[in-house]
Order: C-alpha cells, then sequence, then structure tokens
C-alpha cells in the first residue's frame, strides 16, 4: 500500500497498538518515581552533586555532604543505572548516611513531587485518554473526509511522543525507541498532511511531492532508539541526533507555510502557521536548540512539550469542521475584547497602586487583575449577544459584512426569472457561508410536492415549513431551515446542509435574514414582470392592438419627453430669444440714433448665435444627416465638432455599415456622441482613439483614452459619466459592453453588438 494513499483500514490496527503501547507507558510511569539525581563518586563514596527536583531534596533534607549507600536495597557498585550514566534516575527507597554518620531510609511517591506528578504522569495521562476519545469521534463521524486518516495518524503519534517523554528519561529501551520515532514521525506526518490539505484547498504546494522520502527520518530515529537501549552510554549523543533530524523537518515545515502565506496571502495558511508555530516555538527555542548547541536548556522537556499539545486540537478545528474562518473569528473577537479588557485593567492596577499601593500585595494585585480583566471580557461577549437580540447589532471581524450583502443584492438582482433568481439566491449564500449543499426548496400547496433548484434533495416535513414566519432561520439536526417567500400556491425556504454539523456565526445568520428580505421583494417584483411579459405575449399572439394600460403609460412617458423639452427649451433658448426682443425693443423707442447701425450688427450676432445654438440642439435630438446622407456622414460631422473643442489628439475610424435595422444607425451615434462628450469634459486626455468596425452580423465600437481614468468598482448608478446610459442602450439591443479603466491610466471600453437580437422584444422572455 503506498503511502500517499493511507486506507482508513490501518486506523483500527493504529488505535489498537497506540492502546497497548501508551497502557505500557503509563504503566511504566507510575511504576516508580523519576528523580534524576546526578551523583559522584569520590574517595569510594558515592554523593549528590545536582539534583533535579531542588525542592523534594531540600525537603527530604538531603545535601552534598551526604553518602548514598543503597538505592531500592541495591549497593552502589552493584547499581544498573551508573552502568552508562552517573545519575539515579528512578528509584522508591534511598538510604544516605549522614556526615554524623546516622544512616537514613527515604520513601519516594510520586505524592512528595507534585512537579513530576503534574508534568509526568496525570497530564499526559488526561492528555493520552483525551485523544483515544477525539480521534474516535473524528473516525465515526468524519469518515467521508479525505485527510481524516492523516489527522488521526499524526494525534496519535504527537500523543505517543508526550507520553513517552517521562519513560525515555528513566533509559526505558521501549520508552526510547517510541519517543524518539513518534517525535520525528509526527512531523513526518504533518508535511504529509500539509501537502495534500493545499490540494484540498486549492493552494499550490511549494514543496517536492514525493513526500514518501521524509518517511526515512523516523526510520532512522527508531533505528537510533534502538541503538541506544543496546548501548545506553550514547544516550545524549543519540538524543541530540534525534533532536537534529526534529530540527530539519521542523525548519521545513514552517518554511513552506511562510513561503505559501506570503505568496498567497490565503486565511486558511494564516491559521495554519499560527496553529502550527505558535506552539513549537517554546519547544524550538528554549528547549530544542538550546540542548543541541549548548548542552542545556531554558525551559524543560516537559514544560515545553506542552504547548505541542495545541497542535492537534487546532488541526481538530480546521479539519473537522472544514470552515477555517470560524477560527479566525473566534480568535480576531477575543483578541478585539481581550485589548480593550487589559486596557482598562492595567488603568485600573495603576490607579489602585498610585491610591493604596502600601496596602496591596503582590496576589492580591495579581487576583484582582485577573479577575477584572476576566470580568470584562465575559461582560464584552454578553454585550454582544444583548445586542444582536435586541438591536441586530454585532461584532464583525471584518467589518464589511453590509458591503458583502450589497454585493450578493447586486448580483441577485440582474436576473428577470423566479427560478434563475432562487438559483443565484442559493449560490451567494453558499460562496458567502462557504457550504457545499445549498438549495430552494418549493413547496406546492396545489399537488402537496416539494420542488428543489438542486436535483436529487429530500423533501423535509411540509410542516416544518409551515411553522416558518417571513426571515425566520431555525436550525434543525444538522440543516439550517430559512423562510424564504410565501404566496397563494407557493411556499419557499432556504436549505442550507453540510458533511458535518455547522453553526453559523451571528454576522452570518445577520447577513442571511437581511438577504433573504431583500429576495423575498426580488420574487414579488420577478412575479409581476413575468405576468406582465406573460400578458404582452398573449396580446401580441391574439393582435397587435395594445392594452389600455400599455396605451397610457405610453402616453404618459410621451407626455414626460414634452415637458423636459419644453422645459429646457425655455431655459435656454427662449430666454436668449426674450433678451434679443427686449433690445429691438429699445432701439424700436429709442430717440438717439447715432450708433444704431452697431447696435443692430450686435443684436445680429446674438440671433446667429441663438439659431446655431437651437440647431446645435436640434440635432442632438435627431442628426439630419443620418436620414438624408447616413451614418458616416453624420458621424464624421459630430467628429469634426469635437476636434474643434478638443485639447487632445482624435485618433478615429469608422467602417462603412450595412445593417438592416435602422435603429442601430442612432443607437451607434449615440453611443460616440456619448463616449466623446465623456472624453471632452471628464478625460483630461492627451490621446483618444475612437473606432467603428464591421462584423460579420453585428458591429464593434472600441475607445481608448489616457486620460485620468477612474475605478470601475466605484462608478455609481446615476453618477457614471453617461456609462449607464450607454450600458442600458447597447442591453437594448442584446449587446455586450465592457469596460475596463483604472485611476490614471485611463480607459478601456469595448462594445458588441449583433444585428437581429433585440432583447426588447418580449417574446426573449416569454421562453
Amino acid at each position: 500500500m503506498e503511502i500517499k494513499s493511507l486506507s482508513s483500514k490501518l486506523v483500527w490496527p493504529a488505535i489498537m497498538l497506540y492502546l497497548m503501547i501508551g497502557s505500557y507507558l503509563i504503566y511504566v510511569g507510575y511504576s516508580g518515581p523519576l528523580l534524576e539525581i546526578e551523583i559522584e563518586k569520590e574517595n569510594g563514596e558515592w554523593g549528590v552533586t545536582q539534583p533535579y527536583y531542588k525542592d523534594w531534596t531540600g525537603w527530604r533534607n538531603i545535601s552534598p555532604s551526604d553518602v548514598i549507600l543503597r538505592v531500592d536495597d541495591v549497593p552502589m557498585d552493584h547499581l544498573h543505572q551508573l552502568k552508562y550514566k552517573s545519575m539515579i534516575v528512578t528509584a522508591d527507597k534511598i538510604t544516605i548516611m549522614k556526615p554524623n554518620g546516622e544512616i537514613k531510609d527515604i520513601h519516594i511517591n510520586h505524592s512528595d513531587i507534585p512537579h513530576q506528578f503534574y508534568y509526568l504522569l496525570l497530564f499526559p495521562f488526561c492528555y493520552y485518554l483525551l485523544t483515544l476519545f477525539i480521534i474516535i469521534y473524528i473516525y465515526f463521524n468524519q469518515k467521508s473526509i479525505k485527510l481524516t486518516n492523516l489527522l488521526i495518524f499524526f494525534m496519535l503519534t504527537v500523543s505517543l511522543a508526550y507520553v513517552s517523554s517521562g519513560v525515555s528519561s528513566r533509559v526505558n529501551g521501549i520508552g526510547i525507541i517510541v519517543n524518539r520515532s513518534s517525535m520525528v514521525l509526527c512531523l513526518a506526518i504533518l508535511l504529509h498532511f500539509l501537502r495534500d490539505y493545499y490540494s484540498f484547498v486549492k493552494i499550490n504546494w511549494l514543496f517536492t511531492n514525493n513526500i514518501k522520502y521524509f518517511y526515512v527520518f523516523p526510520v532512522i530515529a527508531f533505528s537510533l532508539g534502538c541503538i541506544c537501549t543496546f548501548y545506553p552510554a550514547y544516550y545524549i549523543l543519540l538524543s541530540d541526533v534525534v533532536l537534529v533530524l526534529f530540527f530539519i523537518l521542523l525548519i521545513i515545515i514552517l518554511s513552506i507555510l511562510l513561503l505559501s502565506y506570503f505568496k498567497y496571502k490565503s486565511p486558511q495558511l494564516k491559521v495554519l502557521l499560527s496553529s502550527i508555530m505558535i506552539p513549537f516555538l517554546p519547544f524550538l527555542f528554549l528547549y530544542a536548540l538550546p540542548s543541541i548547541f549548548f548542552d542545556t536548556y531554558i525551559l524543560s522537556g516537559e514544560v515545553s512539550s506542552l504547548f505541542l499539545l495545541l497542535i492537534p486540537f487546532s488541526f481538530i478545528f480546521t479539519q473537522v469542521a472544514e470552515r477555517l474562518f470560524d477560527i479566525e473569528y473566534h480568535i480576531t473577537r477575543l483578541r478585539y475584547y481581550g485589548i480593550f479588557a487589559l486596557i482598562f485593567t492595567l488603568w485600573l492596577i495603576v490607579g489602585l497602586y498610585c491610591i493604596a499601593g502600601k496596602y496591596l500585595t503582590i496576589p492580591v494585585i495579581s487576583g484582582v487583575s485577573l479577575f477584572t480583566f476576566t470580568s470584562l471580557v465575559v461582560l464584552f461577549y454578553i454585550k454582544e449577544k444583548v445586542d444582536y437580540r435586541k438591536r441586530k447589532i454585532l461584532f464583525s471581524t471584518k467589518g464589511d459584512y453590509i458591503h458583502q450583502l450589497y454585493t450578493a443584492v447586486d448580483r441577485i438582482g440582474k436576473t428577470i426569472k423566479i427560478d434563475e433568481l432562487l438559483k443565484k439566491f442559493a449560490q451567494e449564500v453558499s460562496l458567502h457561508l462557504e457550504l457545499e449543499n445549498v438549495f430552494v426548496l418549493t413547496y406546492n400547496y396545489d399537488t402537496s410536492q416539494f420542488t428543489s433548484t438542486v436535483e436529487g434533495r429530500l423533501s423535509i416535513n411540509p410542516a416544518l415549513i409551515e411553522d416558518l414566519k417571513l426571515g425566520e432561520i431555525r436550525r434543525i439536526d444538522k440543516v439550517y431551515l430559512a423562510f424564504l417567500h410565501q404566496d397563494a400556491h407557493y411556499k419557499r425556504a432556504l436549505v442550507l446542509e453540510h458533511k458535518n454539523s455547522i453553526h453559523l456565526k451571528d454576522e452570518e445568520l445577520l447577513w442571511l435574514e437581511l438577504l433573504l428580505l431583500y429576495v423575498n421583494n426580488f420574487i414579488e417584483n420577478t412575479k409581476m414582470v413575468e405576468e406582465l411579459l406573460e400578458e404582452l405575449r398573449h396580446m401580441r399572439q391574439a393582435d397587435d392592438s395594445q392594452l389600455p394600460w400599455l396605451s397610457k403609460l405610453l402616453w404618459l412617458r410621451f407626455e414626460e419627453e414634452k415637458y423636459q423639452l419644453a422645459q429646457e427649451l425655455h431655459d435656454t433658448n427662449l430666454q436668449e430669444q426674450l433678451h434679443i426682443a427686449r433690445e429691438v425693443d429699445v432701439l424700436v423707442n429709442a430717440k438717439d440714433t447715432t450708433d444704431i447701425q452697431q447696435k443692430l450688427d450686435k443684436i445680429h450676432q446674438q440671433m446667429i448665435t441663438s439659431l446655431h445654438d437651437l440647431r446645435a440642439y436640434c440635432e442632438n435630438l435627431k442628426p439630419p444627416l443620418l436620414d438624408t446622407l447616413g451614418l458616416n456622414a453624420a458621424l464624421e460631422k459630430l467628429i469634426r465638432k469635437v476636434i474643434e473643442r478638443a485639447s487632445f489628439e482624435l485618433i478615429y475610424t469608422i467602417d462603412r455599415l450595412y445593417l438592416e435595422d435602422e435603429r442601430m444607425n442612432l443607437m451607434i451615434y449615440r453611443l460616440f456622441q456619448e463616449l466623446l462628450n465623456n472624453a471632452l469634459k471628464h478625460s483630461y486626455a492627451t490621446t483618444v482613439e475612437i473606432r467603428l468596425q464591421e462584423m460579420d452580423d453585428g458591429f464593434e465600437i472600441i475607445y481608448k483614452d489616457d486620460g485620468l481614468g477612474c475605478n470601475v468598482d466605484d462608478i455609481t448608478v446615476g453618477e457614471s459619466m453617461g456609462i449607464q446610459g450607454m450600458q442600458e442602450r447597447v442591453k437594448a439591443f442584446n449587446g455586450q459592453f465592457y469596460i475596463d479603466s483604472q485611476v490614471n491610466e485611463g480607459m478601456f471600453i469595448r462594445i458588441t453588438v449583433k444585428e437581429g437580437s433585440d432583447t426588447l422584444d418580449y417574446d426573449a422572455y416569454s421562453g
């Protein structure tokens, strides 16, 4: 069987092996207290030089002047431990002789050395059982997850490495072999896990794919452990070699994570990097590296290894939940609340110290600090819950859920059919909440049957949907059910499923509630549009007469256009004509006629200017050259006018088009007009290029400038320099409008329209 395709059949044998080895290691750990008292023989007598547990030796009144006679009733010269190490590793009883000749027997229990009891016995035993329960839970509940097997093997090896640390210190053969091999094997499995996890989250793996070669490292560690068992004198040397192997694998893993994170900036990698690097740093810098280079340590192995226990549990959250952002959410929220709580706690402690510092002791200050900090953090969490329940206000890790809601609403709102709208809505929810199984379930009251946007989905109890209220989200077992819309014939609900049990955050629930309300309105509006189009289709099939309400709508629209035209003429050209009339009236009634010729010339120029403005206005409303000389002549005249006014160089190409639909000529003219007006008013360009090119079944307009440009995402509706109007014109003829622009990098627009596919034809919607 290949390493990269670990079968689930190996899980139970691995668990059984874990039970047997772990039980043996725990038994050996409880068999006798670990002392690690360094001794030295001088003048034929063995004396204490460096006790590991100094508090215990002081409590037992053991001093360097004492002579050790026997260990577990075995004379020192016959003690097996001293053959390879000048140290009493473990003992239940020590016989010593005081300087005054008094012989004293010291019986040793685990309870006599609390430090050893907790770090070498209690903590490893609890971790051993906890790991066992967790991997069994993972195995039975997460069988479908690809990386589950690697996660289980990783947790088993980390647990064995931790449990065997105390037994290895006793120079127990099995303990040494298990400890040396498992501490290196866990990193090899971790490297394997990362390779497959990168593939799972679709991130490029920056290291070799031949991970199986790195399993040579634990084989070497296993061999060194066996050698150390038979040659205990090489215990320290071989331990350093294993630490070097451990260090090499760890550096490889951290380098891969760091390079990947800085290259891809992925949130998944950020969580992985934090969950691996932070626990390893104390063990690496406070124990492993000092032991390798200086033959000493800053923090003992049993204490620094406690931090490593955080790694498997962080992987439980990242792998089992499959929703890495939940971890980041809780960490960010805790950090946010913790900073505020810490600032206030420091302020309070400084105030108390200044007011009553001489009455406060260090334990009292520490207790007050801890109580204040904890109380504030808890209070912040309570406030968050109250704000969400009462006012729908909550903490947001990113602060952009409203923006995401707006983006989702904008994308959903572009649909024109209910079925399409429901599918788009389910896709948006699936994308935002990172859930694969999201679909809309529709219950038909007439047929009492369910239909779904995704085929093959099982129906649910209609009573569950009937109890839901608009916008309500209810969790039922491992499924979230949200009421979406109801009318006389249908009731629709959103269903959110996952491979595992899911729990949506308050931020996600609020986002979903608001989106449900928007989509409910979208469905109502879309129904009205569909009914309108259906009515138009039936009307056209019956005869060509218009509906009364449609005639009224068109009449009102025409009246509105006439009103706007009259208002614009009144405010511009008519005012100029009134001004000219008043000046002529003054001349008619004037008695002084000396300079009347000069005044008439001035009035004449004003009339000519007014007529030019009126002609330009009429040409804008309906270019006369379009009907007489055609599109090319009209565009040439428009371009000449622009060149006269422009401060930029205009490069243009106009192909001769042969279009059957005359409405397209007017549309092309309006597009040219709008593009060039935008260039004059807003571009501040030095060069503008516009081209009209013929296509097989339509035309293409390409516009480019090197002006100020803009951020396309910031173009707001109604204030987009005419872009919205151009988009609507193109869309009306089933064309494509593409715009690309960056600030200070100019603008590029491509418009493509095919003849013979007018979207304004309601038959296109009748399906």
